[in-house]
């Protein structure tokens, strides 16, 4: 960053009074620029014993199975976020239910949020990021054509309670490894 956003003037990369991080703070007006992790929500949705994947039309992973998931934007909840790419992504309007699985990716400054939902109406079909829609029985999912690391967590937790007849809120965390996705 080289301008603030506030007024114009030149920033600089410093630590501010009362904070321990270096920020962009404007030189002029003393506005501090704060660069926070992006929120990614998204949705487990479920039909029967079966689960909504979306191929990804968009890099990254472009040709890749995900579940319906994006960044989040401003003045929406994390539900409606979730609600919002499933309409995207997979043409598909879904109830949704409670928060599944949190996972924190620092090495990418991101938060991936999934939710676990329901169809609420049959029928969907790809939107503009998505090649295919499918829906997917346990052992016929593309385990090896996943997209990204923390769906397929969330998905591995997901058959995992659901074996167990109980679902609880998992909360993990991947580190950086070169040799996989994200």
């Amino acid at each position: 960053m080289n301008f603030c956003s506030a007024c114009g003037a030149t920033v600089s990369f410093r630590i501010p009074e009362g904070d321990s991080l270096p920020r962009h703070v404007c030189d002029t007006c003393g506005e501090i620029h704060y660069s926070n992790p992006k929120m990614v929500v998204g949705a487990i949705v479920e039909s029967g014993d079966r689960i909504l994947l979306c191929k990804r039309a968009i890099e990254p992973r472009h040709g890749l199975w995900t579940l319906p998931a994006g960044f989040m934007e401003n003045r929406e909840t994390t539900a409606q976020a979730a609600a919002r790419e499933t309409l995207e992504e997979a043409c598909a309007r879904i109830t949704v239910g409670e928060a599944f699985a949190m996972v924190s990716i620092p090495h990418i400054s991101q938060v991936h949020l999934f939710y676990r939902a329901r169809l609420a109406e049959p029928g969907f079909s790809p939107g503009d990021e998505s090649l295919e829609v499918a829906l997917f029985d346990e052992q016929d999912l593309p385990w090896n054509a996943l997209a990204f690391r923390s769906v397929d967590l969330a998905l591995r937790r997901y058959f995992e309670d659901r074996r167990h007849q109980r679902f609880t809120f998992h909360a993990e965390d991947l580190d950086y490894d070169a040799r996989q996705n994200m």
